[in-house]
């Protein structure tokens, strides 16, 4: 089953996924005990089911308890949510989706960051050419 986009996933299947991605796989009970204010194990559970439903996760039984991972590397999973946000938000403008995280930046950029920055687009220049 191919995943659904990450961005129709809701604010604590996020945190879910967050978990699991940093931990690379986990159970129910690891899961909740990284949770920040964690809903009930049943709860986490059933969560841990509608994102496997959704595609996001499978599992694998080890011993007695399930044991979930992620179906897609986190950089492919990225990369998707930001192509979304570029057509959804920016008419696919990669220049108007960074002027507006220039202006929603509390802090300016360092730089380090401007330098990181213009070297990206050195190279997007090369390779249009």
């Amino acid at each position: 089953m191919e995943a659904s986009p990450p961005l129709d996933l809701g604010r604590r299947e996020r945190q879910i996924m967050e978990v699991v991605y940093r931990l690379g796989r986990a159970s129910a009970s690891e899961v909740r005990a990284h949770l920040a204010d964690p809903p009930s194990y049943s709860a986490v559970r059933a969560m841990l089911r509608i994102l496997e439903e959704k595609g996001h996760l499978q599992h694998a039984q080890e011993g007695l308890k399930h044991v979930y991972f992620p179906t897609a590397p986190h950089e492919d999973v990225r990369e998707s949510a930001m192509r979304h946000v570029l057509r959804t938000f920016f008419a696919g403008s990669t220049a108007a989706a960074m002027a507006a995280l220039m202006d929603a930046s509390e802090e300016p950029p360092s730089d380090d960051e401007l330098d990181a920055l213009a070297a990206l687009i050195d190279r997007a220049r090369e390779q249009g050419q």
